[in-house]
């Protein structure tokens, strides 16, 4: 007899096993590119995401040529024409369709989380910027907080030695000097004040000399309007002992007149495109005590007390953001309190001037102005003569290397003076300040000037020529404490008379916060 067939239990389970993978995974290939295209439907036309897909689909379909035999279906065309690749859809898992129109997953946000190889950072954003190193000498102090202002004061104590010559006159004496100083500064999310003072107390120990107090005070408050307008209301005083030196000094007074000046204006500059123009009105006034002579009597001075006022105008063309020509013109009026002064003449009169120039703004290295014109003064008194000249007046601040700052100024202007019979003269005045950053604690101050005093050619006093130079050094001991000391040097030449020198010298320190 032949054996019978042996059957088994396990062999049906094997073929129903086999029945129920193949429908699952002809369920897969049926359901996920119908999947894909529904997510790739919901991606923006522009996105980036969109684009790489594209790339993805091109290289798919060359690089798997036997897929495309086995689904007959390259790609699903989406709605906003980006490809979708079924080979993408093989590498990633069907979107539920309960999420596929959730706006959790928008299409960026999904395609950063299904690439392996995400975008890196750029260099700029993945590491911070590296801040220029802050020595002690440029560090600013962190102030003293006023509700929306912050206050910086600082106070400086020093001892000095000074030796005046002139002809054959000599004093010498030895004093204390305090300087204090401070700044006012808001705040604000818009506009801006900021308050500035300084003022000098010097005190004889030994020798003989004339003391030589002062003191201001500055303030200036920007508004920022709209329309491109910015407008700057200003207030000052102004106080100081007149010095034995000026022009208008009482000769062998034991001390001088004290000067008291108050000054008031208000500014509005404009953008109009390509054009900016500046209108200015300046105030000042100007008061004068007695001097005291060497025998115990005084000189009043109150003839010299006098009111100004200017009006400037501006108009400048911007060739670029760094170089702006400009013309500008001005008048002014002077009022003197007494119609006649104590000589019987009237001092008072009207000025004008004119000028045109360029402003530069090269960021760090290079910014100011440079301007020529013509400026006169006419006097109501017919036996004072006009003063007329011509002006050359720049403003610059130069940074040649990192560390190193030169600072030129150059003004031209008309003096009017007090002496009997006389107008006054023209000032032409040159001061260059060079600061080099020594060390990092350790900052070396260089100052040149020169002062012209042309007077016309039919005065009686002959011109002058005064020259400065002195030098400093500046120590940072931290940002609280500083180490400073001076030598000054200055000359008055005349082509009469005498000649008179001035030596100076001293050490202090200063404490700011």
């Amino acid at each position: 007899m032949g054996q019978p067939k042996q059957t088994s239990s396990v062999t049906p389970l094997r073929a129903m096993s086999c029945a129920v993978s193949f429908a699952v995974l002809g369920g897969l290939f049926l359901s996920q590119p119908a999947a894909f295209a529904q997510s790739a439907s919901t991606q923006p036309a522009n996105s980036r995401s969109a684009a790489s897909q594209d790339n993805r689909a091109t290289n798919n379909a060359a690089s798997a040529p036997d897929f495309e035999d086995e689904t007959g279906d390259t790609a699903t065309p989406a709605a906003n024409g980006a490809t979708a690749n079924a080979d993408d859809a093989l590498q990633r898992p069907a979107i539920p369709d309960a999420q596929a129109g959730d706006d959790i997953t928008g299409s960026i946000l999904d395609e950063e989380i299904r690439r392996l190889n995400t975008r890196e950072a750029p260099v700029d954003e993945a590491l911070p910027r590296r801040r220029a190193a802050e020595s002690a000498s440029t560090a600013e102090t962190p102030g003293i907080p006023i509700g929306t202002f912050v206050l910086r004061p600082s106070v400086t104590q020093s001892i000095n030695t000074e030796t005046t010559k002139d002809g054959n006159t000599r004093l010498r004496r030895a004093f204390l000097e305090t300087d204090a100083a401070a700044t006012l500064t808001s705040d604000w999310g818009r506009h801006q004040l900021t308050v500035t003072s300084e003022g000098a107390w010097q005190k004889n120990v030994s020798g003989e000399g004339e003391e030589q107090p002062s003191f201001k005070i500055n303030s200036d408050l920007r508004l920022d309007l709209p329309d491109d307008t910015t407008a700057h209301l200003i207030a000052g005083y102004n106080f100081y002992r007149e010095d034995t030196d000026d022009p208008d000094a009482i000769t062998n007074a034991a001390q001088q007149s004290d000067v008291q000046e108050f000054s008031a204006g208000a500014s509005v500059k404009r953008d109009f495109g390509i054009l900016r123009g500046t209108t200015a009105l300046a105030l000042t006034r100007s008061i004068y005590s007695d001097a005291k002579l060497s025998n115990g009597t005084t000189v009043s001075l109150s003839d010299r007390n006098q009111t100004t006022g200017t009006l400037r105008g501006r108009v400048g063309y911007e060739l670029s953001p760094a170089l702006i020509p400009f013309i500008e013109a001005n008048i002014g009026r002077t009022v003197y309190d007494e119609t006649q002064d104590s000589a019987g003449y009237e001092r008072s009169g009207h000025s004008y001037g004119a000028k045109a120039g360029v402003e530069v703004d090269l960021g760090e290295k290079l910014k100011g102005e440079v301007g020529v014109g013509y400026e006169i003064a006419d006097f109501e008194d017919s036996r004072l003569s006009s003063i007329d000249t011509a002006t050359l007046d720049a403003s610059l601040l130069w940074s040649p290397i990192r560390g190193t700052d030169v600072n030129l100024d150059l003004q031209t202007s008309i003096q009017p003076s007090t002496t009997a019979g006389e107008s006054g003269y023209v000032s032409h005045a040159l001061t260059t300040t060079v600061t080099h950053q020594l060390r990092d604690n350790l900052v070396g101050t260089m100052i040149g000037g020169v002062i012209w005093r042309d007077y016309p050619t039919n005065s009686t006093i002959n011109d002058e020529l005064v020259y400065t130079a002195a030098t400093g050094l500046t120590w940072n001991i931290n940002r609280y404490l500083d180490l400073t000391s001076t030598l000054g040097y200055e000359l008055t030449t005349r082509k009469e008379g005498t000649d008179s020198q001035q030596w100076r010298a001293g050490v202090g320190l200063k404490l700011k916060r």
